[in-house]
């Protein structure tokens, strides 16, 4: 039996200035890509990409789309260089769109358009119902469970698991004070550390339930294509083929925790034993680590080094 592929895409939080530009510079495929995204959007996302400011980068409504168009060009260019076809694909939060288009369910263009639509509606709901996000490092999951329902008893705001990314780091998400209140029980708890997040949303929480609400509309009206390969999607762990339940489980996602620990485990389970991690930065791959120790690890600079190494000329 031949190794089993896992292509895994960044969210947000994997953002910085500068990214995709090496690929743009030495990768037709990667050029194409973000020209592609320029001309769909309207807008000059690659400079963006490329030049900052971070300020205007890190705009969710920005944010999002331009980690879509770089994923998708680092995907390009891997795909030209030979790199093994994937047996399951994931995304982390945002990164979900990533993985629908590389397995064929969406086209760029329409990425593009969705993720950028989600990012407003997202800010939108942020600034009608404003919240915040914090890591807590150090507890598992039931203990971190435990703490959020101590804070909304006591505050009467919600706080919950936002993000399992991995044995030892939750995101927690919710309104500011029940937020605080979990925050400081955490490290009466034990907790290594309780660090806020630099946004201003309560991403994966019910204070999204506007933009959820309005973002399933949107997905109703999107033509959905039965993907290529398995989509492990975060708001069930486990794959989804029926472009129904995509378009369900995505609008889900708005409101529900990203299971991340739980889907990287299915997947190992499955007898995947490398995953390849497609878009900047190396955030799930670090995440890995702490899941699964076994399971071979590489970053688009890994597979670009790699392959691109396979592939040229000798002599």
């Amino acid at each position: 039996m031949g190794r089993r592929y896992a292509y895994l895409f960044p969210g947000q939080g994997s953002q910085y200035v500068g990214m995709g530009h090496d690929l743009y510079e030495n990768y037709p495929a990667a050029r194409n890509a973000f020209a592609q995204a320029d001309d769909v959007l309207g807008i000059r996302l690659s400079r963006m990409c490329f030049e900052g400011p971070s300020g205007v980068l890190d705009d969710t409504v920005n944010t999002q789309p331009a980690i879509l168009a770089t994923s998708v060009a680092a995907l390009r260019v891997l795909e030209v260089l030979g790199l093994e076809p994937p047996d399951y694909v994931a995304g982390h939060s945002m990164g979900e769109f990533s993985s629908l288009v590389a397995a064929g369910v969406l086209s760029f263009e329409e990425g593009l358009r969705l993720v950028r639509e989600r990012g407003a509606l997202m800010k939108d709901a942020g600034l009608r119902r404003p919240g915040g996000m914090a890591a807590i490092l150090g507890l598992e999951r039931p203990s971190v469970e435990d703490v959020c329902v101590e804070a909304c008893e006591e505050t009467g705001a919600y706080v919950g698991v936002a993000n399992d990314n991995c044995p030892g780091q939750i995101v927690l998400s919710g309104a500011k004070p029940a937020l605080r209140y979990a925050m400081e029980i955490a490290r009466t708890r034990g907790a290594k550390r309780a660090i806020p997040l630099a946004v201003s949303i309560a991403a994966h929480s019910p204070l999204m339930e506007d933009a959820a609400v309005a973002f399933a509309e949107r997905l109703a009206a999107t033509p959905l294509e039965e993907p290529t390969v398995p989509i492990v999607m975060n708001a069930l762990a486990q794959p989804v083929r029926a472009p129904e339940l995509i378009r369900d489980a995505l609008a889900q996602q708005l409101t529900s925790p990203v299971r991340w620990t739980e889907s990287m485990s299915w997947m190992v389970a499955q007898g995947v034993d490398v995953c390849v991690e497609i878009g900047p930065k190396d955030v799930l791959t670090n995440l890995l680590r702490r899941i699964d120790r076994s399971t071979e690890r590489m970053t688009t600079s890994d597979a670009v080094a790699r392959y691109g190494a396979a592939a040229a000329p000798s002599g």
